[in-house]
Parts: C-alpha cells; sequence; structure tokens
C-alpha cells in the first residue's frame, strides 16, 4: 500500500550553468510529495489502525526538517560565489545552501536524505507541467 502527503512552499533559486533562463535568479511555487510505503496496520485499537502512517505525522515530520528550512528562502548552490555573497549581504536572509545545484532532481535526493525514507518515493514539482521522483534503488 503506497501513502502520500503533499506539501507546499514558495523558493527562490537559479540554475547557474543552464542555457537558458533558468540560470536567472528566479522562483517557484513547490510541491513535496512524501510517498510511502507499507502495510496497512490491523492491530485493534491503534491509533493508526486501518492506515499504513497518520498523514498528520507525515506533514509534521516534513514540515520540521524540509518545508519550513526551505520556504521562503533562497535555495543556492554553495559553489555559486556570486549569489551565495550577494545572499549573505542582506540581513536576516533565508538562505539554504546546498552541496549542489538547486535542481528539482536534487531538492527531491536531499529531501529523501534529510527525511531518511526508508521505503517510498520524494517528488518536487516546480510546475504544473514538471516533477521529478526520487527512490532509492
Amino acid at each position: 500500500m503506497q501513502i502520500t502527503r503533499r506539501l507546499e512552499f514558495d523558493a527562490g533559486h537559479r540554475i547557474p550553468n543552464h542555457q537558458s533562463l533558468c540560470r536567472h535568479i528566479h522562483g517557484h511555487r513547490y510541491a513535496l510529495e512524501v510517498t510511502l510505503e507499507g502495510e496497512i496496520i490491523d492491530q485493534t485499537g491503534s491509533p493508526e489502525e486501518g492506515m499504513v502512517l497518520d498523514f498528520s505525522q507525515v506533514k509534521a515530520i516534513a514540515l520540521e526538517h524540509v518545508v519550513n528550512r526551505w520556504d521562503h528562502a533562497f535555495l543556492v548552490y554553495g559553489k555559486d560565489k556570486v549569489i551565495v555573497d550577494f545572499l549573505s549581504t542582506i540581513p536576516e536572509h533565508r538562505t539554504v545552501i546546498f552541496d549542489c545545484v538547486p535542481t528539482a532532481e536534487n531538492l527531491a535526493r536531499n529531501a529523501f536524505d534529510i527525511l531518511r525514507v526508508p521505503i517510498g518515493t520524494i517528488t518536487v514539482t516546480t510546475s504544473a507541467l514538471f516533477e521529478c521522483a526520487f527512490m532509492r534503488p
């Protein structure tokens, strides 16, 4: 059985070496989908009886460890020195520095690693047209 909890957040980024408009500073209304696989809990009297996992637990974990940190932040590649240096001049700016280019693919992989998803998939959507999913092989 699979369950999916979708959360949304807004963030800015750029893809510094991209050959199109994505090399410029811009932002997205991202969607992060956490999909988990498991057996339905059939323990009589358990608060999770009939569930794989309570959706509110999935939400709370994803909010605490990913969404609340990335929401209304600028997601930047640590080697994008021009942007990192610029953002450091803005007092109290919400900046999240990554060790990789903040593409949707890398954000999905990063969220997967942060959340330590045991069995499942993390999907990141940047618009109605583009999404990617990361799962451990």
